[in-house]
């Protein structure tokens, strides 16, 4: 039996991968320190693989920005629009791999950013490969031969981690019409055979194959390129160990696929889809001499692993298949946890009853270890000792008095169908908001937050650690917020928002108000490039046991003539981007914390709030990977939003916002949420993602996002205007909105307030036009 991890956490265990980045993007760095920075995290993350046991380290689950991008380096799917930096600018492959991320606006050269969109159903974000009729790919990047070397000279043999080419292609997007990008899977394995020929050449046994597309429905076509794929890989290098990963489901319908592959080890994420494992050990696998590795460990959450439910399943699987067919392992890469537990010291953030029941990457590597251990009779007293210690935390999170609030699943019980009805459809609230509101035609609009300078952030640290009192900080906040409001008045923005200077998170900040909720000091994961977040843990029922968002609102609203807007965050966000509890259905917490958002939505109306946004973008992520699962968690997904928004007048104009997402296949769900208008994230797709609202001609009002603010580049006022043609060609003008693409904290304030500026002038332009 042995042990093996998917990947490890790259960010640092202190975001030692977020500070350096962003200090070389500024300027204030040289890139030899940045890669330093890299090289040690590395080290690390081996080390403390190597001292925990496990049996093979993933190497190449590194990455500076994001794997899959990685990967489009290494095969040279280089859009064209980078050409120029590459061959003119003779740009690094650092500096080329920043520019394809985050695009590139200097020395007389603006290049836009690669489209990015979810990975799977995580809140991780990848970039979006682009391929073209009979792409040509060629070895660029030879990233992972480098850091196998790394591992070898650091005294580690190694497990190479590679995107699978056919999942590759499948996350990929056709940039032409005419083809099917998996029909470029004859001209991209080559380059795959080229750097599997350089690792063989080096040393490697190993190599981890990621194809996390065989937990979707796959067609029959791509089952043959899967079957294709794998069968020239073992024809050309017989003696590789091919271990084959797939997680965040079951293989499904592509099990037969699978079980026929000549790969030595298939991976099972047995967290997300236990009964696999009985499917598998009822074939003629068990015949085999193939192995399997279980994924016990739950790679996506932070729960502790229950030793007594692992061990019945390994013990399963060695009755069937014998110890020496099976290896232990996270149900998926690490990169979902955060990096380490014992960094929680602060017993106040973390209280000890709370944090025996939790498990970060760290510590999950010592439950597989602990894993295999109890299993083969190996190291028995600390073992048994561990499974002990284990069992007593387990058994006190099933009994703990902080679980349940009687209320709250009262409330639950009792919501009618009333609840999740606005009074009116649509086309009546229309009239009396129009009337209320007394907006112009393409109203601007920001999504909400603005940039959140280090020094706003220093006072937030500083009221946390007592160094500034509570009325110190609110008087620096509402200075903070009066400027935006005097800002966004003097550009001429129509419906303002008060900058959320008060909050660090969007999902954090409500969760601190909010029972139900615990939160880490430490507990950072990627969301994409240097953004990390640090996601709430919901252990408990959840309620709101006071206003949350009232007093700045209502302050910002003071000071102006203009409509400001109520920024909540909806439920389905907060569900997704927590931890949350798995000692019941998801639909349940929800439903609880959609609740929360309504007393919070009545509360802002009370005030005179009249545009009220309550955020989703994480309501497609939350999707089951299988369409046939989709109807059930959209159901409660719906009803969720629609219960959080129901509680106001006719004329009060409930806004949602939804980022990075396709919506084609659920078009009719975001309809069923029935906001009165939607902002979304267009200007990366070029209003692409527009077609299947005008498809369906979506009848409530929309904002396609028109600049990209993942980037740091100022779009000119033409620019924008160009996108909003292409929405007024599929959808009338009279619904149409002028907004950003996302909320602006991540931003710095020059770049914000040209781009914004300049979105001004576009609306306003616009309006001219259609006198």
């Amino acid at each position: 039996m042995q042990t093996h991890n998917l990947g490890y956490p790259r960010i640092g265990s202190q975001r030692e991968l977020k500070k350096a980045s962003e200090q070389y993007w500024s300027g204030k760095i040289p890139v030899q320190q940045l890669l330093q920075t890299g090289s040690t995290i590395r080290q690390q993350n081996w080390q403390i693989q190597k001292n925990a046991g496990i049996d093979l380290i993933p190497c190449n689950d590194f990455s500076f920005y994001d794997q899959v991008l990685d990967t489009s380096l290494m095969v040279g799917a280089i859009p064209g629009r980078y050409q120029s930096l590459l061959h003119e600018k003779k740009l690094s492959e650092i500096d080329l791999l920043f520019a394809m991320a985050r695009g590139y606006q200097k020395d007389d050269y603006d290049v836009t950013a690669m489209e990015m969109t979810k990975w799977f159903d995580t809140n991780y974000h990848y970039l979006v490969p682009e391929f073209v009729v009979n792409q040509k790919f060629t070895l660029y990047s030879t990233k992972v031969l480098n850091e196998f070397l790394e591992a070898k000279e650091y005294g580690i043999n190694a497990k190479p981690v590679l995107l699978g080419p056919v999942s590759y292609l499948l996350l990929g997007k056709e940039k032409e019409a005419g083809f099917h990008r998996i029909s470029l899977i004859e001209n991209l394995l080559p380059i795959y055979f080229e750097i599997l020929n350089k690792l063989v050449e080096v040393g490697v046994n190993y190599v981890q194959f990621d194809e996390p597309c065989l937990s979707l429905n796959l067609n029959k076509f791509e089952q043959e390129a899967i079957s294709t794929t794998y069968q020239e890989i073992s024809n050309r290098f017989p003696d590789l160990h091919i271990i084959l990963a797939s997680y965040f489901e079951c293989y499904g319908q592509n099990l037969q696929t699978v079980l026929n592959l000549p790969v030595q080890t298939l991976h099972l994420d047995l967290v997300r889809c236990p009964a696999q494992l009985d499917d598998i050990l009822q074939t003629d696998f068990v015949r085999s001499k193939n192995k399997l590795s279980l994924g016990l460990v739950d790679g996506r959450n932070i729960w502790k692993n229950d030793f007594q439910q692992s061990l019945s399943i390994i013990n399963k699987a060695i009755e069937k298949i014998g110890a020496d067919r099976i290896w232990i392992a996270p149900s998926c890469s690490l990169i979902h946890s955060p990096c380490d537990l014992d960094l929680e010291t602060n017993d106040t953030v973390l209280t000890p009853e709370i944090k025996q029941w939790l498990s970060f990457a760290k510590q999950k590597i010592d439950e597989v270890v602990i894993l295999k251990q109890l299993a083969i009779g190996e190291n028995p007293t600390i073992a048994n000792l561990k499974f002990n210690e284990n069992k007593i935390a387990n058994e006190s999170r099933k009994t703990s008095l902080l679980i349940h609030n009687e209320k709250v699943k009262e409330r639950v019980v009792s919501i009618s169908e009333k609840d999740a009805q606005r009074i009116n459809d649509f086309s009546i609230r229309k009239t009396k908001q129009h009337e209320v509101l007394q907006l112009p035609i393409f109203p601007t609009t920001t999504i909400g937050s603005f940039p959140q300078t280090a020094e706003v952030r220093t006072w937030r640290a500083k009221f946390k650690k007592g160094e500034l009192s509570q009325e110190q900080y609110d008087a620096l906040i509402a200075k903070e917020t009066t400027e935006a409001i005097k800002w966004q008045e003097e550009i001429g923005l129509d419906v303002l928002v008060h900058g959320e200077f008060e909050r660090n998170d969007m999902v954090e900040y409500f969760g601190e108000q909010l029972d139900g909720f615990t939160f880490s000091k430490n507990g950072w994961v990627q969301s994409y490039g240097s953004r990390c977040v640090k996601p709430p843990i919901i252990y408990g029922d959840v309620s709101r046991p006071l206003p949350m968002t009232v007093k700045w609102t209502s302050y910002a609203q003071s000071l102006t003539k203009k409509w400001v807007k109520g920024m909540l965050t909806g439920p389905v966000t907060i569900l997704q981007w927590s931890f949350v509890r798995n000692d019941q259905p998801r639909s349940e917490t929800c439903t609880q914390i959609a609740l929360a958002i309504r007393d919070e939505v009545v509360d802002l109306e009370k005030e005179g709030i009249k545009i009220i946004q309550i955020d989703e973008p994480a309501i497609r992520e939350g999707l089951p990977l299988r369409d046939e699962n989709w109807q059930e968690y959209l159901r409660w997904a719906v009803r969720a939003f629609r219960i959080s928004a129901s509680g106001v007048k006719n004329d009060t104009q409930i806004h949602t916002h939804m980022c990075y997402s396709e919506f084609n296949d659920i078009i009719q769900n975001i309809a069923d949420m029935d906001a009165d208008v939607i902002t979304i994230e267009c200007s990366r797709s070029q209003m692409d993602l527009l077609d299947a609202f005008a498809k369906f001609k979506y009848p409530n009002e929309i904002g396609p996002g028109v600049y990209d603010i993942h980037s740091p580049r100022v779009p000119s006022k033409d620019e924008m205007i160009t996108l909003m043609e292409k929405a007024k060609g599929v959808l009338p003008s009279e619904n149409l909105w002028v907004n950003p693409d996302c909320g602006l904290k991540t931003r710095g304030w020059d770049e914000t307030k040209l781009a914004l500026i300049e979105m001004v002038n576009a609306a306003k332009a616009l309006r001219l036009s259609q006198q």
